[in-house]
Parts: structure tokens; sequence; C-alpha cells
């Protein structure tokens, strides 16, 4: 009896041990197929991949049209505003100045006028009155010559000093017409000047008001077309402390105060890289997606390319181009300044299978993913044909397969 107890207690250790033995290797076998479950996995993509230039930039419009302060103004202060932000139509009204001032000067111009158009009828009519009596005493002198000559005929007929007597009344009634005569054309040059004055004094007085006519009605600035309504920042107290402009600023003649970007013709405006300028050519079809309306891809063409580097000042410092994208269709909502992305389609692989950037890793310095197997990770070596920010076209992968977007040793160790 004492030499079986050892052989008993033996099997019973041996069985424990069988049991704890089966349950750790169940255990394991389930916390591995727990962990294929639980690890993030996305399937195997087959179709046509897009290798792309991916950037980032902005809404910009092509076409944009300053508004200015109007020139030969003086006193300009802003009475009204259209909402910034808002939308206008062409022919609508976008800002207005404060009129008072030029109203003022019209009012003085047009009496100015009026006494100035007074002053000439009065001069005319003096004029006519003067040369209708000088016509007439002309006419008078004219006659006394006649007179005097007829008298001085009769010299054969009368005596010695009665003819003395005529030829002295015939002298001095020439006289007194050459007199006369010099007169009138004095009266016709002075009567002249004097109109002649007071005509440019007139001519003057209406071209100063119509030049305040002509700045009153640039009192109201109006949308040359429809678009957006932006304001320029008011640099008057430094361009440290400047604003957009606003009701009761002034404005400088011919200064800039609003912008109006035509919203028909938005653009995606973005930097592309130095070293990836050779990937893109004018004519390519882009993806573009903006910040504020991640749910609306929109699609487009690349229109240009700018011939000249631009010299990045961050640091490190870099050399971009930039590119622009036409967007069509254009959306209501989009609007200049949102940003965005821009993927530039470079060239297109037909049929091939794309997983994940992320799910590519490095073992042994060869790319490996990691491939769904009946609930376990299977580690496979990968050839990487072409990449995009987002994915990579890869050969050693079936269409269908699930892939790990973590590395599964990476996992067991966390865990």
């Amino acid at each position: 009896m004492k030499a079986r107890q050892p052989r008993r207690v033996w099997v019973g250790t041996a069985a424990v041990i069988c049991v704890v033995g089966l349950a750790a290797f169940g255990a394991r076998r389930m916390w591995r197929v727990q962990a294929a479950e639980n690890l993030p996995s996305a399937p195997a993509r087959k179709g046509e991949f897009l290798v792309l230039v991916r950037v980032r930039g902005e809404i910009t419009a092509q076409r944009s049209v300053q508004l200015a302060a109007p020139l030969n103004v003086p006193d300009l202060r802003i009475v009204w505003l259209a909402t910034p932000g808002s939308v206008v139509k062409a022919g609508e009204p976008v800002i207005r100045f404060d009129p008072s001032s030029a109203r003022q000067q019209q009012d003085e111009k047009k009496a100015a006028l009026q006494q100035a158009q007074s002053g000439l009828e009065q001069a005319l009519a003096q004029a006519r009155i003067t040369a209708e009596q000088d016509k007439r005493d002309l006419a008078a002198a004219r006659y006394q010559v006649e007179r005097a000559r007829l008298e001085a005929s009769k010299q054969a007929i009368v005596s010695v000093i009665q003819g003395e007597e005529s030829k002295i009344d015939l002298s001095s009634a020439e006289e007194k017409l050459r007199v006369q005569e010099a007169t009138v054309n004095l009266h016709q040059k002075s009567d002249q000047g004097k109109v002649a004055s007071l005509t440019s004094q007139r001519d003057k007085a209406k071209v100063e008001l119509d030049l305040t006519a002509e700045r009153l009605g640039k009192m109201e600035i109006k949308a040359p077309l429809t678009g957006l309504v932006t304001y320029l920042n008011n640099n008057s107290q430094g361009w440290m402390n400047a604003q957009p402009f606003k009701v009761g600023d002034r404005a400088w003649p011919g200064g800039g105060i609003a912008e109006i970007p035509d919203l028909n013709t938005l653009q995606l405006e973005g930097k592309v890289e130095e070293v990836e300028r050779g990937r893109i050519a004018v004519g390519q079809d882009v993806r573009i997606r903006v910040d504020a309306l991640p749910e609306k891809p929109l699609t487009g063409k690349l229109i240009g390319i700018s011939p000249l580097a631009e010299q990045n000042w961050e640091w490190p410092p870099t050399r971009n181009f930039r590119a622009y994208a036409h967007i069509d269709p254009p959306d209501s909502r989009l609007r200049p300044g949102m940003n965005g992305s821009l993927d530039i389609i470079v060239s297109r692989i037909p049929a091939a299978i794309s997983i994940p950037a992320k799910a590519v890793y490095t073992s042994n310095g060869k790319p490996v993913a990691y491939v769904g197997d009946k609930g376990r990770w299977r580690r496979v070596e990968v050839e990487i044909i072409a990449r995009n920010p987002d994915e990579l076209a890869v050969r050693g992968v079936e269409g269908g397969q699930m892939v790990a977007l973590t590395e599964p040793e990476m996992a067991g160790a966390r865990k």
C-alpha cells in the first residue's frame, strides 16, 4: 500500500500539470483569436490606384475687383457699409460716404454760377446799349462831315472868308468823325473783353459746379460685379493697429477700402515642394477637399503652375511653386480664404491591390504586412509598386484580405 501511494501522487501531479497545460494552451489560443479580432484592420482593395501629389492651400478667386475711394474728393467719411461677408449683386451699393460737405459746396457753386451768369447778362445788355449809342453818334458825325463837305463845295460862289470857314468846319467834322470811330472801336474792344472775362468766370463756375456734382455722385460706390464683400485693413493708425474699415472711418482718395472676389472664378491655390515640381503638369485631374466641407469632395483640373519658385522663410527654409486648380463644379458654400488639400493625380494604375499606408511595416529591412488567416495574423512580405499619402499599391496581398493596421507583436507587447 505504501508503494502505491507515491505512484498515485505522481499520477495526480501529472494530471494536474496536463490540465494546467491544456488550460494555458486554450487561454493562449483564445487570447490570440481575441487579439486578432480586436486589432484594427482594413480590407485590401483591388481597383484603380491613384498616384498623387498632395499639397495644402487655400481657396482664392481668379478674378477680384478692389473698390477704392474716389480721387479728387476731399473729406471722405464712411457713413454706411454693406455687411462684411455678404454677397452683393452687380450695381448694388457697397460703400456710402458723408455727402453733406459736397452738397454744401454744390449750393455754393450754384450761387457762384448764378452770379456769374447774371453779371454776364448785364455786361451783354450794356454792350448792346453802348453799341446802339455809338452807332447813332457815328451816324451823326458822318452827317456833319457830309454837311461840311457840301458847304465847302460852295467856295466858288461865296466869299473867300466863308470858303475858309467851310474848310475849317469840314476839317473839324472829319476829326470828330475819326474820334467817334476810334471811340466806337474802343467801346467794342472793351465790351468784348468784359464779356469774354465774364464768360470765362461763368464757364469756370459751371465746371466747378459739374465737378461738385460729380463728387456728389461718387459718394456712393456700387459693386461692379456679383461677389462676396471683404473689407481691407485701415492702416491710418499704423499697420500694427490696422483693422478692417468700418462706419465712421475716413478714407484717403484713391485708397483701397473693399474687395469683391468673383465667386464664379474660385480656385484652390497650393504650394508644391520643389522636389515634386517635375511630377505635375497643367491639365492633370485633381481632387480637392476643403477643411470646412469635409463631407463634400470636389474635383477639377490643374490650370496653372508658377514658373518661378518662391522662398519660404520658415525653418528649415524651402522653395515652393504655386499651383492653381480650377474647381468644377463650384460649390455655393465655398468662400475665399478657406483652407483645404489638393491631390494632384500624377498617374493611374488599373487593377492594383492597395492597402492603407500604415498597414505596411519593416522587418529585416523589408516591407511586410500582416494578413488575417483563420483568426491569426500572418506576416507576409510585400512589394511596393506605388504610393500616395494614404495608400500603397503592393504585390503579395490578395484583394479582399484583411490587413492589420497595428503591428500584432507591438499589440502583444502592450498587453
